[in-house]
């Protein structure tokens, strides 16, 4: 028979754990409402500043620069953003899988030299790569505790850096893009050598791209692409923050929902269980009755 006092204890733990899934669902919803206004107020800045880009670069004579030309990818950094608290689904397995995908299958010959390194965001990758033992060049834990440009510019120039100097020749990010609270969608872009963008050259006219550019076009080119691949990692970081919260608001949701399920189901065993120690007990009654009776 089932102990009642066991099922009742059980029934007040899944309601303590209710409590606090609803209050961390309401508390994501609140970030998540933060984290998508910051997204919606740079969009519109980031679309124009991809479409001045390819305008630009359909005007250059020779748009190769120091970061746009095309190098052989011998030398690998890839930026992955994962989150620093748990909770979240599979929001960060999907990242890991991706980037262990695109590690070992694309860049496969430069994993088995050794010269694959991966930029981890968030204490989840960096638990997960340095535990099996990944080349980690840096690590960012509480990047998105506060997230700003300044600290999204400081890290771009190090990478910058390092690229200039040649030790990376190809930079990739995989990060989760927001589409909505229940939905990410896994991303993998390239940000060095830097992408014109062609998709975006195909809409522009020859008369519309053409430019006076002063002072020159290789300076002008080298001071516009960093400051795109600034804004390309600072959009992707707000993209991940946004898409984390999403996430752990959705598993919250789900957890409380269970929760409902689980505490109905114990109820009813509850009452079950109750109505069965009350029969039993008016058997016994019956019985020593009876008993007496034939005395």
């Amino acid at each position: 028979m089932t102990n009642l006092k066991e099922v009742r204890h059980r029934i007040q733990s899944v309601s303590s754990i209710k409590q606090i899934t609803t209050a961390m669902k309401m508390v994501s919803t609140s970030k998540l409402l933060k984290a998508n206004s910051s997204i919606v107020r740079l969009r519109p800045y980031a679309d124009k500043f991809k479409e001045i880009m390819s305008r630009v670069a359909t005007s250059l004579h020779d748009n190769s620069s120091t970061f746009s030309a095309e190098r052989i990818p011998t030398k690998v950094l890839v930026v992955t953003v994962t989150t620093t608290k748990g909770l979240v689904g599979g929001f960060n397995s999907a990242i890991i899988k991706a980037t262990n995908n695109l590690i070992r299958n694309k860049y496969a010959e430069q994993f088995e030299n050794g010269e694959v390194r991966v930029l981890t965001i968030g204490r989840k990758g960096y638990n997960y790569y340095n535990t099996n033992h990944y080349r980690i060049i840096d690590n960012y834990v509480n990047l998105f505790d506060d997230l700003c440009y300044d600290k999204v510019l400081d890290m771009t120039n190090n990478i910058l850096t390092e690229y200039k100097i040649g030790n990376f020749n190809r930079v990739d990010m995989v990060y989760n893009q927001f589409l909505n609270p229940s939905v990410q969608i896994l991303t993998v872009e390239r940000l060095l050598p830097f992408l014109y963008l062609p998709e975006i050259e195909k809409d522009i006219k020859p008369n519309d791209s053409e430019y006076i550019i002063e002072p020159s076009e290789t300076e002008i080119v080298e001071n516009l692409i960093p400051k795109a691949i600034t804004l390309q990692i600072y959009k992707a970081f707000l993209e991940s923050n946004a898409s984390e919260h999403g996430a752990r608001m959705t598993a919250m949701d789900n957890a409380s929902e269970n929760a409902d399920v689980l505490i109905k189901e114990l109820r009813i065993k509850y009452n079950q269980a109750r109505q069965n120690s009350i029969t039993n007990e008016i058997l016994e009654i019956v019985s020593g009755a009876e008993a007496l009776t034939r005395r």
